[in-house]
């Protein structure tokens, strides 16, 4: 029987800004190494940020002058698809042997995208994908993808695809997914809810597929020195609540 050791990385990235986020990932390399995963997977928006609770300065009707700076610091903290960060991605994936699956904020022209990369370890970038449609006020900022990137990337132990954060509960899209074999499903999010962990039971056993979801965590408001309207300073934004699910859930 063969034995395949897959990871999920549970980091965390509140303005970090690219460098310090590049460098968070390729800081796991040593301890990756001992372990050598044939899969990797990490968090949406791992590299360039996810901008929980912020409103960009934007209301119904009108936007704020402070929104459009904040808005410009975010934009400058994205990162080119190809480009020197997903060259060194590519060398990470190289070095250790493994197949990694990353959630980035795309910048493209005039336009942000939530974008999931995934890297061969003999091929280096083989898929870039945006996310079909950012889920709620995520459309403020980053502009919606297509389906035209949904094939699987094919590996010596099966078919590896991705689902990002809501495009997990958009059944036709698992549909297209499983219509495609499937079988290792990667799902980059930043939801930390009870529900997002029975999802991934489910569509593991749906799909008969090994599921690798990664979360962020991000610590609390007060000890990242900031404000977020609505929330509990002392409260963890994210909670993370990375998990690895087998095709066969008991």
């Amino acid at each position: 029987m063969t034995v395949l050791t897959i990871a999920a990385l549970q980091i965390q990235n509140h303005s970090l800004g690219v460098a310090s986020a590049l460098e968070q990932i390729l800081d796991s390399e040593s301890e990756l190494s001992s372990q050598r995963p044939f899969l990797v997977v990490a968090p949406e928006a791992s590299i360039g940020g996810y901008p929980k609770g912020t409103g960009f300065g934007t209301f119904v009707g009108y936007r704020l002058e402070a929104g459009r700076e904040e808005f410009r610091k975010y934009f400058n903290e994205s990162i080119v698809v190809p480009g020197p960060e997903t060259n060194e991605l590519a060398g990470f994936s190289k070095r250790i042997g493994c197949f990694l699956t990353i959630g980035v904020i795309e910048r493209a022209h005039s336009s942000l995208y939530c974008t999931v990369l995934t890297f061969s370890p003999v091929d280096g970038l083989v898929n870039s994908r945006r996310k079909l449609i950012p889920t709620a006020a995520e459309r403020l900022v980053w502009g919606q993808g297509d389906g035209s990137k949904l094939s699987p990337v094919e590996s010596i132990y099966g078919r590896l695809n991705s689902a990002v954060c809501w495009e997990n509960y958009m059944p036709l899209m698992r549909a297209a997914l499983y219509a495609k074999g499937v079988e290792f499903w990667c799902a980059p999010t930043m939801d930390d809810r009870d529900i997002w962990r029975s999802s991934m039971r489910h569509i593991a056993t749906e799909g008969r597929c090994f599921l690798i979801s990664a979360c962020q965590f991000q610590p609390s408001p007060s000890s990242l020195g900031i404000k977020v309207a609505s929330w509990d300073e002392d409260k963890p934004l994210v909670n993370g609540g990375s998990m690895i699910v087998g095709h066969w859930v008991t």
